[in-house]
């Protein structure tokens, strides 16, 4: 039997409500990835080209993330969890993927949008991770869907 992990990123708290329900969905444990200085308001101002979250997007910046997961060695499928910025993940993600080894997990990347799809998003990560991850292509997931629905795509993806 698999042992599962949410992991998400969220700021606005979309993408937090998704990995809640995803991980009661899978029976998963949950883990919320934190930067060491907390976003503020101004932070995410993305229609200013000097926040915070403008300069990271564009020099590809990674915030230092506060907390690591506890025995990841011991998880079999990792979801990964974002708000989609600048059509890609927001580059913490980007660190999170690069400080643990995920050879022979499996790697399924979710994420909440306002209208952007997620393909540029999994095109940077997927690099991100060692060659023998078993990426799975990643949803885009709607704030609205229900753990219902967060149940069947679980069943679709067959691991449980």
């Amino acid at each position: 039997m698999n042992k599962i992990l949410v992991a998400y990123f969220s700021c606005g708290g979309d993408t937090g409500a998704v990995a809640k329900q995803l991980a009661k969905a899978a029976g998963a444990d949950l883990f919320a990835i934190k930067p060491v200085v907390p976003y503020t308001e101004a932070d995410l101002d993305w229609h200013d080209k000097n926040s915070r979250t403008s300069v990271e997007m564009r020099t590809l910046a990674r915030p230092e993330i506060a907390d690591r997961v506890e025995n990841m060695q011991d998880y079999n499928v990792v979801f990964v969890g974002f708000p989609i910025w600048w059509y890609l993940a927001p580059t913490i993600i980007n660190g999170f993927l690069a400080s643990y080894d995920f050879s022979g997990k499996t790697v399924i990347p979710f994420a909440t949008s306002g209208g952007s799809d997620m393909y540029k998003a999994e095109a940077v990560l997927k690099p991100l991770c060692s060659p023998q991850t078993n990426w799975k292509d990643g949803k885009l997931i709607d704030g609205n869907a229900t753990i219902d629905d967060l149940r069947d795509w679980v069943k679709e993806l067959d691991i449980l």
